[in-house]
């Protein structure tokens, strides 16, 4: 599906930084990184401890949520549970490649494995 019709992404929100704003606010650590489509927040995915970035797409309403990780190209849509195909989004559209995954630098425990979801 095309997001021409679909509210809640909007191609001119930028990117809100290059790393998970509440785990950056905090002293956490992500495995990856998603963006909303309709604000450009970024936060961490599901399968990082804290998963700010549902909770921020649930808190807010904004139903779709991107891969913000270099070479992914994907819009999900946490209402349907739906892969969507979707506009170009505002630049970047990645973290940085000198950032490493998981991130950030010196924050990621070395059993950082063991505490995924």
């Amino acid at each position: 599906m095309t997001s021409a019709s679909i509210p809640g992404i909007d191609p001119t929100a930028a990117p809100g930084g290059d790393g998970c704003a509440e785990c950056l606010a905090g002293g956490g650590w992500w495995f990856h990184l998603r963006r909303c489509a309709a604000c450009g927040h970024i936060g961490c995915c599901d399968s990082s401890p804290a998963q700010h970035a549902t909770k921020h797409a649930r808190t807010a309403g904004h139903p779709f949520l991107v891969s913000f990780e270099p070479g992914e190209e994907w819009f999900w849509n946490l209402e349907t549970g739906e892969f969507y195909d979707g506009p170009p989004l505002a630049p970047p559209t990645a973290h940085p490649a000198s950032q490493p995954t998981p991130g950030p630098a010196g924050m990621v425990p070395a059993n950082w494995q063991e505490l995924l979801h």
